[in-house]
C-alpha cells in the first residue's frame, strides 16, 4: 500500500487560508478524505464544503483527524507543528517555505521521541496513489499505482521523474517529499527506512542535492537494503558557495558536491543517474536487472 499514508488518512488542513483550500479541493477530487481546515478565529465556518476548526485538538476529537497537512505561514508555523504533536497526530506533513532555521532547530528538538513524524518542510507532500490518499501539492495525475518508492528533496524534479517512470508503465508505492531545508524532519535515510520495510514497495528512486551530507547518510542505509535503489543527484555544475535552488542546497565543502554524494551512493550499491533524463530508464534497467519486471 505504501508509507504514511493510506486508505484510512484522514487529512486536516492547517493553515486554511487560499493554498490550503485549493489542495484540499484538490486532494478531495482524488479521492482523499479531507475531513477539516484549521484556521484561529474561523471555527464554525465552511468554506470549500469544508469544515473549519480553530485548533488541531478540535479536529483530532471531532473529526478524527490523522495527517496534517500544513500550509500555516513561516513565521507561525513552529508553533503549527508543535500544536499538531501536541493533538497527537501520526503524521505532520509541512509544505511551508522559508521557517527560520532557528525556529526547526527548536521543532527538530522538542519532536525528538514524540510519536509524531514530520515531513518536510519547503516539501511538495506525499501521496499514495493505491489509497488514493494525497496531503500536499503535487499534481496527482502523473501518478500511477504500483511499487516502487520515490524520495526527494526536490518537488519539480520528484514530478518529473515520476512522469518518466509512469510513462515508463512503473508505478509508485508511495511517493515522499522530504524538503529542502537544512533542517527537516524526516531524512532521506529515514525514508528509505519507511520502504524498506514496505511490503508493497519493490524498489526506490531518490532524488538529491548539492549540499550538506544527507545522501551520504542515506548511502550508508542503501548499502544495508535489500531492495534495489535508483538515485540521481541534482545540481552537478552549481559553483560553491552558491545557493542553488533549496535553502540546504548549497555546497560547504567537498561533501557537499554532487560528485561526492554520487561516488558515496554508487558505493553503497545504488544505480546513479547522471541526468534527469536518464531517471527513469535507469530505474527501469535496474528494475529488469532485478527481476522485478
Amino acid at each position: 500500500m505504501g508509507v504514511l499514508l493510506d486508505e484510512n488518512t484522514r487529512v486536516a488542513v492547517q493553515g486554511f487560508g487560499g493554498a490550503g483550500q485549493r489542495e484540499a479541493r484538490n486532494s478531495r477530487a482524488y479521492g482523499t478524505q479531507i475531513v477539516c481546515g484549521v484556521t484561529p478565529g474561523r471555527g464554525g465556518q465552511v468554506l470549500e464544503d469544508t469544515p473549519v476548526r480553530n485548533t488541531m485538538r478540535e479536529a483530532v476529537d471531532e473529526f478524527g483527524a490523522n495527517v496534517a497537512l500544513i500550509f500555516v505561514p513561516a513565521p507561525f508555523a513552529a508553533d503549527a507543528i508543535l500544536e499538531t504533536a501536541d493533538a497527537g497526530i501520526p503524521v505532520a506533513i509541512c509544505i511551508t517555505e522559508g521557517i527560520p532555521v532557528h525556529d526547526m532547530v527548536m521543532v527538530k528538538r522538542a519532536l525528538a521521541g514524540s510519536a509524531t513524524t514530520l515531513i518536510g518542510p519547503n516539501c511538495p507532500g506525499v501521496i499514495t496513489p493505491a489509497a488514493r490518499a494525497r496531503a500536499g501539492i503535487m499534481p496527482p495525475d502523473v501518478y500511477l499505482e504500483g511499487n516502487v518508492g520515490v524520495i526527494s528533496r526536490s518537488g519539480t524534479l520528484v514530478y518529473e521523474t515520476v512522469d518518466q517512470l509512469s510513462r515508463l508503465g512503473i508505478g509508485q508505492s508511495s511517493s515522499v517529499g522530504v524538503g529542502g531545508d537544512p533542517i527537516i524532519g524526516t531524512t532521506q535515510a529515514e525514508a528509505l527506512a519507511l520502504f524498506e520495510a514496505d511490503p508493497d514497495t519493490a524498489a526506490v528512486v531518490l532524488i538529491g542535492e548539492i549540499g550538506g551530507t544527507a545522501e551520504q547518510e542515506a548511502a550508508a542505509y542503501v548499502a544495508q537494503m535489500s531492495k534495489p535503489v535508483t538515485a540521481f543527484i541534482a545540481g552537478a555544475t552549481a559553483p560553491p558557495g552558491r545557493r542553488m535552488g533549496h535553502a540546504g542546497a548549497i555546497i560547504a565543502g567537498k561533501a557537499g558536491t554532487a560528485e561526492a554524494k554520487k561516488a558515496a551512493l554508487r558505493e553503497a550499491g545504488a544505480a546513479v543517474a547522471d541526468s534527469p533524463s536518464q531517471i527513469g530508464e535507469t530505474c527501469l534497467e535496474q528494475l529488469r536487472g532485478a527481476g522485478l519486471l
